[in-house]
């Protein structure tokens, strides 16, 4: 809507009453009073776009079900959804690229390739890390895997006995274990990974995705992320949210068992620079294909960029060099501010 809209929404609304006004208003759904309000601003509603997904746990009809009709309820429009199976999210490696801090060192990347700090590694186990390369006793989660022939359960069990003086922590996300295994001892990274890849890659399994859109003058993203999906853990999550309400309901919709901090039913991006390089990984979305990714572009950050940020590397924060995780700076922003924030980060990698 142009000016003259503007105008002539303005000149009705001045000859109703107050109480006739917020009558009005309160009747209009959602979408409805976003349209308003562009219409008074003189311009069309701004919206911000994320990527949710059920997780294969929860993918249930009548969960997708809930989430819809929870979506429409607060004015977020489903743009497009679909489903993705285990094998495919096996083999395109959708998973690992999602949790890819984690996934790196398990899936990944080749151990030669990992920033093992040395003194650490032989200060804690006692032998010298480029002796365990070069002997070819260091594996990633999926080469230790077919290590031991193929069995995840096999890796978890012989991984948590890794807990029991066996394990160190090499930095956030960075988890490096000894496994004895036919008289030698053989070291791998971030084996814990392999079980939660599990859930989403086994045969049977899918999660159903969903790329939405929603007005930040409506619907903020912290609420978005705080009300209606509801925090981590489900039992702390409000009633009403989607995963408040998975917590009390799961038996009815399905759920073979009660939700929990991991198994929580329903993912969602945490920012709408997340949700762009969620949609560019699960969907395979061009970058200038995007709508935000659109505007990244058009902002001045390169295709390389972009690339090297959706993994969520470690950036420069501040003028005196402090480096810390790309998205935790991003997070819960709305449109507007996640692209200023983008654009002042960007200029201080320079």
């Amino acid at each position: 809507m142009g000016n003259g809209a503007s105008a002539g929404i303005a000149a009705a609304t001045s000859a109703a009453s107050d109480a006739e006004l917020k009558a009005t208003v309160a009747s209009l759904s959602p979408e409805g009073k976003a349209k308003l309000m562009a219409a008074l601003a003189g311009g069309e509603a701004k919206t911000q776009s994320a990527f949710v997904f059920v997780k294969p746990h929860a993918n249930t009809p009548a969960t997708n079900e809930l989430l819809k009709t929870k979506f429409a309820s607060v004015g977020i429009k489903i743009l497009s959804d679909g489903e993705i199976d285990g094998p495919t999210i096996d083999s395109k490696k959708y998973i690992d690229q999602h949790y890819y801090a984690i996934a790196s060192k398990a899936t990944l990347v080749e151990p030669k390739e990992l920033n093992v700090p040395k003194d650490k590694f032989k200060d804690f186990f006692g032998e010298e890390w480029e002796a365990v390369l070069a002997e070819g006793r260091a594996f990633n989660a999926l080469g230790m895997k077919a290590k031991l022939g193929g069995s995840a359960e096999v890796l978890d069990k012989l991984w948590d006995a890794t807990n029991d003086g066996k394990r160190v922590k090499f930095g956030g996300g960075f988890y490096c274990g000894c496994i004895e295994h036919e008289g030698a001892k053989l070291y791998t990274f971030n084996a814990f990974f392999m079980t939660m890849r599990g859930k989403f890659t086994a045969e049977g399994t899918s999660v159903h995705y969903y790329v939405v859109e929603f007005d930040p003058a409506i619907l903020k993203w912290a609420d978005f992320r705080g009300n209606v999906l509801g925090p981590t853990d489900p039992a702390k999550a409000p009633p009403t949210s989607l995963r408040g309400t998975l917590h009390t309901d799961w038996e009815k919709l399905g759920l073979k068992a009660a939700p929990n901090t991991g198994d929580n039913g329903v993912h969602a991006s945490a920012s709408p620079f997340e949700g762009f390089a969620e949609r560019t990984n699960w969907l395979s979305t061009k970058y200038a294909d995007d709508a935000f990714g659109k505007q990244l572009l058009a902002a001045g950050l390169s295709e390389e960029t972009l690339k090297a940020w959706s993994v969520d590397p470690q950036v420069i924060l501040d003028a005196e060099g402090k480096k810390g995780s790309l998205f935790d700076q991003l997070e819960d922003m709305d449109l507007d501010d996640c692209l200023a924030k983008i654009k002042a980060l960007a200029a201080l990698q320079k």
